[in-house]
């Protein structure tokens, strides 16, 4: 498990890396997979899981890509299907996020997509097929997640509940406040 946090006395990110059956202190729980958990300023936890076969080839694919490792596994992680969800504010939580794609509410470029770890790429589309659109589930989430940013590289649409990824993110774009300088997994 990687947990990361951030220290109270000298503001440094404190990353935690585990074996998938280790327990985690900075979360109090135990793994059965890999996953990280990132501690927000409040001091609430936002949990991505990624179990450990798909984050080893998250990673193997970013240390093929050109530039630093770590930056190219957080823009990765970040360009998976549930993460737009979640990020164009059609999903109050990832776990949410997940879930509407498991259940083939989404449409990428016109076509349903139910894979939530689908990466996407510049120029797609993505929206809420029209059948559910008129839902009041997706009207009591986006009165929920009304007051949240939306990142530069994606363009949401609200009303119609669409959103276009303009460009591909980059590490200053992703929020996360996680220091990749010295990531490897174990």
């Amino acid at each position: 498990m990687i947990c990361e946090s951030e220290d109270r006395l000298t503001g440094r990110v404190i990353i935690v890396v585990a074996r998938t059956t280790d327990y985690c202190f900075l979360c109090n729980r135990k793994s059965s997979g890999i996953s990280y958990c990132i501690k927000s300023p409040p001091g609430r936890f936002v949990l991505r899981r990624v179990l450990e076969k798909p984050f080893r080839n998250y990673y193997d694919k970013a240390e093929r890509l050109n530039g630093q490792t770590g930056e190219n596994l957080m823009i990765l992680l970040e360009r998976r299907l549930d993460n737009v969800i979640f990020r164009l504010g059609f999903a109050r939580t990832r776990k949410e996020a997940r879930q509407i794609v498991d259940h083939k509410h989404v449409l990428v470029n016109g076509k349903c997509v139910n894979i939530p770890s689908y990466l996407v790429k510049a120029g797609d589309v993505v929206e809420i097929r029209e059948k559910n659109k008129g839902d009041n589930h997706y009207k009591l989430v986006l009165e929920t997640t009304a007051g949240r940013l939306v990142p530069a590289w994606l363009e949401s649409d609200h009303e119609n509940l669409k959103g276009e990824i303009k460009t591909l993110p980059t590490r200053e774009e992703i929020d996360v406040p996680v220091n990749v300088a010295g990531f490897t997994p174990v």
